[in-house]
């Protein structure tokens, strides 16, 4: 069993999905720090100093502070219930800059693969009655008439 272990984890393939998890999540990090630290201040700040990381819905107010509450932290350390749709307003965003990212990668990789040659055709048509033949065929099986070798 640790034979059949070791050969499975060897194989190229689980190998491949191991540094294209491990390469994933650390572009996931730069991606996430690229929307909340860069993208989403200035926008916050074209729509009027608002810091989406700090746009909550309060559900109910928390037992250690009486509301309302600043920021979500001041919520959050109050105890408090909330809806954290800015958060999920920047996860959204993240999540559509990876998947475009990882288009243009699949995309510029398809372009670099060569085109796959059209595999030989194996049969033709026999030029009496039309019907599909093997291409090396010296009569036809359907009318018996005697075919030129091509």
């Amino acid at each position: 069993m640790l034979k059949e272990f070791k050969a499975f984890a060897m194989r190229g393939n689980v190998l491949d999905l191991a540094v294209g998890i491990i390469i994933g999540g650390a572009f996931g990090t730069i991606v996430k720090s690229l929307v909340d630290d860069v993208l989403m201040p200035p926008i916050g700040l074209a729509l009027g100093n608002v810091d989406f990381s700090d746009l909550f819905v309060l559900l109910k107010q928390g037992t250690k502070a009486p509301a309302p509450y600043a920021t979500l932290a001041e919520a959050q350390a109050a105890g408090a219930v909330t809806v954290n749709y800015g958060l999920f307003v920047n996860s959204v965003i993240t999540f559509l800059i990876i998947a475009f990212a990882v288009f243009l990668l699949v995309r510029a990789v398809n372009r670099m693969k060569p085109a796959e040659a059209a595999a030989a055709p194996s049969t033709r048509d026999c030029p009496y009655c039309r019907m599909a033949i093997p291409v090396g065929a010296t009569r036809c099986p359907q009318c018996t008439s005697e075919l030129r070798a091509t």
